[in-house]
């Protein structure tokens, strides 16, 4: 089967070097999903390769002509450039370290090369409000990403809370009226706060979601623990301690 070239965009999830000049980068692709890629001479010191690297960094939104064999585990790139360069993702401390835990879970959940539109979209808007954020959708954005990306696995948490479903049993994804017979739930204040945060349809309205630091922190972490729930060989999310420290 030959190698057929294809127009596609894409959002950078990793680079590594590989020899003196070149790099593999894993791309979430529109078409084609979670894929690899060899790059060459990207990292040369020479005029034509220089600057070229940093179009390859986490978040990076790129327009791409690809070779795809879908028989390959690692294909090539004939041309790149931004689809779309950011004002401050690359250059706030904060801003980078929000779109580097977005990057980091989505790359957690992504286990087949399979195209998802919507899931690309839904990425390039939340990458796009994180960008023109304020601090107060900035510092609610992980908590909202974290619980809105669930729907495109298959495990999305059922918003059912009320005066009565006060408990979210989170091996079930669903609010309970009593506490379940495990110790892996949400009650009080986490369990409203959840429920608020799913109803939230744009990030601009994150704002108006009161939170401290600590409180965050805690909802992050039991999150993590929900996607460990509901994705094999989960493992724990690098970014978070960074994350923790960055929004203190």
């Amino acid at each position: 089967m030959p190698d057929k070239l294809h127009k596609t965009k894409g959002i950078v999830l990793r680079t590594v070097k590989y020899g003196e000049t070149s790099i593999i980068v894993t791309i979430f692709t529109e078409l084609f999903g979670i894929q690899s890629y060899l790059v060459n001479g990207v990292r040369t010191a020479a005029k034509k390769g220089a600057g070229k690297s940093n179009l390859f960094q986490p978040a990076a939104r790129l327009d791409l002509v690809i070779y795809h064999n879908e028989l390959k585990h690692l294909n090539r790139i004939k041309e790149f450039r931004w689809d779309f360069l950011y004002h401050q993702i690359f250059t706030d401390v904060r801003k980078n370290s929000v779109a580097l835990f977005i990057v980091e879970l989505l790359t957690k959940c992504l286990k087949q090369p399979e195209g998802n539109t919507d899931l690309f979209h839904f990425m390039e808007d939340v990458l796009m409000k994180l960008d023109e954020s304020n601090t107060g959708v900035m510092a609610n954005l992980p908590l909202f990403f974290t619980l809105h990306l669930t729907h495109f696995f298959g495990f999305r948490i059922h918003d059912n809370y009320n005066d009565k479903n006060i408990y979210l049993d989170m091996r079930e994804g669903s609010f309970v009226p009593e506490p379940p017979h495990h110790n892996q739930f949400l009650e009080g204040k986490q369990s409203a706060v959840t429920s608020r945060l799913l109803k939230v349809m744009q990030p601009e309205e994150l704002s108006e979601i009161k939170l401290n630091h600590d409180f965050r922190r805690q909802l992050l972490e039991v999150y993590e623990i929900y996607y460990r729930l509901h994705i094999q060989d989960f493992g724990t999310m690098k970014t978070l301690p960074v994350l923790r420290e960055i929004l203190g």
